[in-house]
């Protein structure tokens, strides 16, 4: 893609398991070790990053061009989604080919500026959109996000199954929810389980690439506009993050070295 290096899709196999939050602050921590970044929200039926990223509603693109328009920039962010084309209440009743093509002209028609790397939040699932990135442009890795949960596992493993039949590279296991932290205590509890994380990178010969707490200040900062890598940059969620941030830059660079050309699914 023009203006891009290495497009990272950020899937899960389910909603609810922080998917949005996780990306963000990825992004966020890819941009705090120096890299220009972009983040394309891919979910058309419900655009989260918009709220994420703090930008108000009602701000709109401006055209870069006769076909093109320019993203938005937000905590030095490249950023581009269906919530800034449409109002925040407008539902968007549309069948899977619709969708498809609405993510098609979001990736393709904005004019990212020279990015190292674009994150794509992709929707719960292993539909449309997911086989429209896969089959549409050169995806340098996924990286799976998924709780303990057992129920959460088993959809993380379609989803890993899914990127490996369209031979997009799985750069690790992003592990959220592990363990709930007490506000009041610090007292510290598993309530999702264990070592699902763990598990499911072992089973299918990637990396776990960090383990997130269920912490209630992680979804205040998202939810006002600051995400944590922002908010709290010497707190040590955005630590993590950045440790996840330098695991998927050097998975790149791995699979760069190991496999100079990729064949993407048909």
């Amino acid at each position: 893609m023009e203006g891009v290096k290495h497009i990272v899709a950020v899937a899960s196999g389910k909603g609810g398991v922080g998917k949005s939050t996780v990306t963000v602050n990825l992004a966020l921590a890819m941009a705090a070790e120096g890299y220009r970044v972009g983040l394309l929200d891919a979910d058309i039926y419900g655009p989260s990053q918009a709220q994420m990223l703090g930008i108000a509603p009602g701000v709109r693109p401006q055209p870069a061009g006769e076909n093109a328009f320019k993203p938005l920039e937000a905590h030095g962010l490249q950023a581009m989604s269906m919530a800034f084309m449409v109002d925040a209440n407008e539902p968007m009743v549309w069948r899977g080919p619709m969708v498809a093509g609405a993510f098609q002209q979001l990736l393709n028609q904005t004019a990212w500026q020279d990015l190292d790397y674009l994150f794509v939040d992709m929707p719960p699932g292993t539909g449309d959109v997911q086989l429209t990135l896969a089959q549409k442009v050169p995806v340098s890795g996924a990286v799976i996000v998924t709780t303990p949960q057992d129920i959460a596992l088993l959809d993380a493993k379609k989803g890993i199954e899914m990127f490996r039949k369209v031979n997009v590279p799985v750069l690790g296991v992003v592990e959220n929810m592990s363990q709930h932290v007490c506000s009041q205590c610090g007292h510290q509890e598993p309530i999702f389980g264990s070592g699902g994380g763990e598990r499911i990178a072992e089973q299918y010969q990637t990396r776990l690439l960090g383990q997130l707490p269920l912490d209630g200040t992680i979804r205040e900062q998202v939810d006002g506009g600051k995400p944590s890598v922002i908010a709290d940059p010497e707190g040590s969620v955005a630590q993590t993050f950045r440790q996840v941030a330098r695991a998927v830059a050097e998975g790149i660079d791995a699979q760069s070295d190991e496999s100079p050309t990729i064949s993407f699914g048909e």
